[in-house]
This record gives C-alpha cells, sequence and structure tokens, in this order.
C-alpha cells in the first residue's frame, strides 16, 4: 500500500501517524458533537407492514447516482466501542465517486473522492490524505471503513451475494450477505417510489478484528 502525503506531514519520522491521528481526531470530534447534541436522529425507522410485502425489485443500477442522507456508525477500536453521526452528500458517475461529510449545520467536515487509480480525503485543516486504497485511508481517517465500492451498489438496492450470485432487493427480499462478507438489510422504503427505492440501508461486519466489527446505518433523504 502506497500512501502518498504532503506538506508537514511527511518531514519527519512519525509523523504521518501524528498527522492521521490529527485528522481522524478532527473529523470523528465534529461527526461526534453533532451526534451528542441530538441533531442528527436517523429518519426511517421501520415500521410494520399492513399488508404484504411487495415483491417488486429495485430499478437497474445506473453508474449515475446523486444522493444525500445522514449515515451513522458504531464501530470497536483499540477495545473502545465509539460512534459517528454526520450528514453525507453522494455523487458518483462511471468514472469517480464523490462523498461529502457535513455536520447538521452545514459545515463540511471531510471530502472524499475516489478514482479507479487512487482515493483522497480532504478535512480543509490539514495536508489531503491520498492512498491507492479508500478501505485503508478510511480507517487511517475516520477510524473505520467505507466501503465505498461495495456502496455504488447497496445504495441502489444491488449488491453480489456470498455465492457469488446478483442481488435486487425489493421489499419482500431485503437481506443479503455479500460476497466480501457485509451483512445488508433494507428496513425501510421511499414513501410512493416504483419501483421502490432504498430509504434505510443497515449494512454490518463481524470478523472478530476490532478496526472491522462495525455497523453503519444510512438514512436516505427523498429525492
Amino acid at each position: 500500500m502506497t500512501v502518498t502525503r504532503t506538506g508537514p506531514c511527511a518531514t519527519a519520522a512519525g509523523a504521518g501517524s501524528a498527522c492521521a491521528a490529527s485528522v481522524r481526531s478532527s473529523i470523528r470530534a465534529a461527526l461526534a458533537a453533532c451526534a451528542a447534541a441530538g441533531v442528527l436522529a436517523l429518519a426511517g425507522c421501520a415500521t410494520a407492514p399492513s399488508g404484504p410485502l411487495s415483491s417488486v425489485h429495485v430499478a437497474p443500477y445506473s453508474e449515475a447516482l446523486e444522493l444525500r442522507g445522514v449515515m451513522s456508525a458504531n464501530f470497536t477500536r483499540d477495545g473502545n466501542k465509539e460512534s459517528v453521526t454526520g450528514n453525507f452528500e453522494w455523487r458518483q458517475s462511471a468514472a469517480r465517486t464523490d462523498i461529502t461529510l457535513s455536520s447538521q449545520l452545514g459545515q463540511t467536515i471531510a471530502v472524499i473522492s475516489v478514482t479507479p487509480e487512487a482515493a483522497t480525503l480532504n478535512d480543509g485543516k490539514n495536508p489531503p490524505r491520498r492512498a491507492a486504497d479508500i478501505n485503508q485511508l478510511s480507517r487511517e481517517a475516520l477510524g473505520w471503513t467505507l466501503p465505498v465500492a461495495g456502496l455504488r451498489d447497496w445504495l441502489q438496492g444491488h449488491a453480489t451475494g456470498a455465492d457469488g450470485k446478483p442481488f435486487a432487493a425489493s421489499p419482500a427480499v431485503n437481506t443479503v450477505k455479500t460476497r466480501d462478507g457485509w451483512q445488508l438489510s433494507y428496513v425501510a422504503w421511499q414513501e410512493g417510489s416504483m419501483p421502490p427505492k432504498p430509504k434505510r440501508i443497515d449494512l454490518e461486519r463481524r470478523t472478530g478484528e476490532t478496526i472491522d466489527d462495525i455497523s453503519i446505518r444510512i438514512s436516505i433523504r427523498p429525492e
């Protein structure tokens, strides 16, 4: 894994880890403050169905997608249970994915860009961090894994199952375990959408490795 650093983060031995800690601390502190204030409570709580669940599948996968909503992550790191909550904006095309994490008041906390060549994270306070792998970069900067490659599919209700077969969610068939070990649950759907569009998605991965024991809840705002 090659990580390219610029500015003061690369000036002395050990400075890289100190910079990573600084980036991670500032981002997580901002997100934790939002959660503590109670202003980013997730929408889309599950309710009991009033009749048979629809078996209509989500629309076909699209390379182009723009979404916004709220994301909450609970994870274990260095033996400590931690949680963060924040707003997100998601934009993807065939060539790249851009994610903006922000506070409820609109303050940008981190901007993440992912292309086939590299992933970059900029928090506006420290030099941009760049790595070949978004999983490693997000662990270093955020403290938890943000599965961007999977989310390109999952946010639309698509996945590749543990058996290698393609999965398309419906209200009636709303759970799947992916081939890379994530358990997905499509808990709620956008009201009146047809084909159905996800409203709340719960993700969980339990590997026994502390940094990868994580659950993520995503609430997508109506378009």
